[in-house]
């Protein structure tokens, strides 16, 4: 008999919510290769397992913690989407405004991919960072606010995606 298997947060069921306005064709092996390719980096196993469930799409928890300030909030940001490939907004393989693109439109450090949708419409960004462990690697998740600063949120996107919390929980009763 085998064992259960453990739930991941990511699974489409659990992670994302019902609107599929950020959500592309479902994603094959042939649009990670060419996303891959044309990006220059290998994509986080998490990433990709994320993605072959649902090819982008808004979590349903979109806020995430932080240690510092940001333009969004005291303690944390918050995201419209994790991106995926293809479509109008993939971080890459057709899309209009992929990642290459944001970084040089917005001015964004050129450390990795921009991984998700803000509300602020490109003041401030959330990105895989492969300045640590270069294009082969496993990269850490880095925010940009609009002084342009990489400042870590997570060491993995896996560990991204298990701080994902609530918006809910930063809300005050003023």
């Amino acid at each position: 008999m085998s064992r259960p298997r453990k739930n991941r947060i990511w699974h489409m069921r659990e992670f994302f919510g019902g609107e599929n306005f950020f959500t592309g064709v479902p994603a094959t092996a042939e649009m990670i290769s060419e996303a891959e390719a044309e990006l220059g980096y290998v994509l986080p196993r998490a990433y990709l397992d994320l993605i072959r469930e649902r090819n982008g799409g808004s979590p349903k928890a979109a806020c995430f913690p932080t240690p510092f300030p940001t333009s969004w909030a005291e303690d944390h940001i918050k995201i419209d989407a994790i991106l995926g490939l293809g479509g109008e907004f993939g971080i890459a393989g057709g899309a209009e405004a992929g990642s290459r693109y944001l970084i040089e439109e917005w001015g964004y450090p050129p450390i990795g991919v921009v991984i998700c949708a803000m509300p602020s419409g490109g003041h401030d960004a959330v990105l895989l960072d492969y300045s640590d462990c270069g294009p082969n690697g496993e990269p850490a998740v880095a925010y940009v606010d609009e002084d342009r600063v990489p400042r870590r949120l997570a060491g993995s996107f896996a560990e991204f995606l298990a701080g994902l919390c609530p918006c809910e929980r930063f809300e005050t009763n003023d």
